[in-house]
């Protein structure tokens, strides 16, 4: 293909160019050569359009003062940076425009070679996702560096493989595209060098800055909170955690719709149709309504007959202890130690979405009923949390909140308080707590120790049974002085009539 463009002496305008040849991590197949009218060399602007179009080389005609073309200048993307260095690009030596001493042809083939070589020696499954990781943020960088090791984690538990991980911190937020347009040029680079057709941002988007980084990069773009959901919607096993995973997917959906392609607001009149029609974007906008309403519809009827079988458990008067606590915090492991039960317990985020519960015979010959329920996180999208208040009604019926914390995570002190912060939203703050530091055989003992002095928290490893009996002890301790105290949910007489009334109202 040739093609001629014109242009000041500054800049020149490039149209839409077609997408790379056989797959985002080839070359486009094109090459670009202009002239620079001062006899300067290749510019920062030249490499980020070398990134950006994925050319297969970018070169520069040196005109010098009598207007006569003078030394050639050419550049090509590295396949893999060797020199330790983070440009992402070579610069060849000049040559005489006239005369150029190299096989353009057989040195893309071979950039392209070492492309798909580089892009093999990443280890993952061929049916993964391969993607880069993007923290932009101008905070703390340690806080940075913990949200990006749970952003790690949480890819990991989606099943993509993480080829990179970017962390920057401007002095302010590039408002369109969130990251510097330099840096996006080296994750571009970077996507080409691992064979990357996904970014994963730790912070929410918009939906115009998904669009532009999606026009500027041509690889596809998503947030933590749409990598939360997608954990959510391979998680999500019963019927109402199905619908719950659905309903926040829309409604994060919904706002986005916006900026789907132009072929969305073709008009789609039909014959005999009074003027033209709803356009394809308001279908696909109406249509997502009018699915959230029907499934909130179905989460009604479900949360109905939730309601009914709580009623029922409670009635029987037997106390509830809930385990709440972060993401991978241990708490299905303890719930199986604790109960001989075998409830799916994985070393992953989000193992546990549905909440299950189980009888526990305490030493001093009394029941209680565990309930697991699904891990907090930071963050949580607000979506997820409005559409899984049916699951987390159950706390609401706790007698005691049994707060599990990895006290081996260099960062359990921010997950406790995001824990916190949202039993705070649900109004759960009044319940009466024990707070418990698992995974003790993977600290050091002297640490633990001075944590569990400092927050007043039992010790366990909710792998080893031998562990647990200071736990139980106090869980005996917290409820005995409850029932004492009359504080567990009393003989319900009036109060049968009012479930019948609140389950009426549902």
């Amino acid at each position: 293909m040739e093609m001629a463009l014109v242009g000041g002496a500054n800049s020149v305008y490039i149209p839409d160019l077609p997408k790379s040849r056989g797959g985002r991590w080839r070359l486009r197949g094109l090459r670009f050569v202009h002239a620079h009218l001062h006899g300067e060399p290749l510019t920062q602007d030249d490499f980020l359009d070398l990134a950006f179009l994925r050319l297969d080389m970018i070169a520069a005609v040196r005109v010098d003062q009598n207007g006569g073309a003078g030394m050639l200048e050419a550049a090509h993307i590295l396949p893999a940076d060797g020199s330790g260095g983070k440009s992402g690009w070579r610069v060849l030596p000049l040559m005489a425009c006239h005369t150029p001493e190299i096989d353009f042809l057989e040195l893309t083939r071979s950039i392209e070679e070492e492309l798909e070589r580089t892009r093999s020696a990443i280890p993952a499954d061929k049916e993964k996702d391969r993607a880069i990781l993007v923290s932009v943020t101008t905070g703390d960088v340690e806080d940075a560096r913990n949200s990006m090791a749970e952003l790690v984690e949480l890819a990991r538990s989606s099943g993509i493989a993480v080829a990179d991980a970017i962390i920057q911190r401007p002095r302010e937020i590039n408002r369109k595209h969130l990251i510097g347009k330099g840096k996006l040029g080296e994750i571009v680079i970077s996507a080409l060098q691992h064979g990357v057709d996904l970014l994963i941002f730790d912070q929410d988007l918009n939906p115009s800055q998904i669009r532009s980084i999606t026009d500027a990069t041509e690889l596809r773009v998503i947030d933590r909170t749409q990598l939360i959901l997608d954990i959510f919607a391979q998680r999500a096993q019963s019927r109402e955690g199905k619908i719950q995973v659905e309903m926040a997917q829309l409604k994060h959906l919904l706002p986005r719709l916006g900026m789907k392609d132009d072929a969305l607001s073709r008009l789609t009149g039909g014959i005999g149709a009074r003027g033209p029609g709803e356009t394809k974007l308001e279908i696909n906008r109406r249509r997502t309504k009018d699915r959230i309403s029907h499934l909130e519809r179905e989460l009604k009827t479900v949360r109905k007959n939730r309601a009914q079988r709580r009623a029922r458990r409670v009635r029987k008067e037997a106390p509830i202890i809930s385990i709440v606590g972060y993401t991978n915090a241990g708490k299905s492991t303890l719930m199986n130690t604790l109960t001989h039960s075998q409830v799916f317990a994985g070393d992953q985020l989000f193992a546990t979405l549905d909440p299950t519960s189980r009888r526990l015979r305490f030493p001093r010959d009394f029941e209680v009923i565990i309930t697991d329920t699904v891990g907090f996180i930071r963050d949580l999208p607000k979506d997820l949390l409005e559409s899984f208040m049916a699951t987390l009604e159950e706390l609401y019926d706790a007698d005691v909140l049994l707060h599990v914390v990895d006290v081996s995570n260099p960062a359990f002190e921010e997950q406790m308080a995001a824990v916190e912060r949202i039993l705070a939203q649900l109004e759960l703050t009044e319940k009466p707590t024990v707070l418990v530091f698992n995974k003790v055989d993977l600290a050091d003992p002297a640490y633990v120790r001075e944590q569990v002095r400092r927050y007043g928290a039992v010790p366990i490893s909710a792998l080893s049974a031998s562990t647990l009996e200071p736990l139980i002890v106090a869980l005996q301790d917290r409820v005995e002085a409850l029932m004492a105290e009359d504080f567990l949910h009393p003989p319900r007489q009036n109060e049968e009539m009012e479930e019948r009334e609140e389950l009426e109202n549902l």
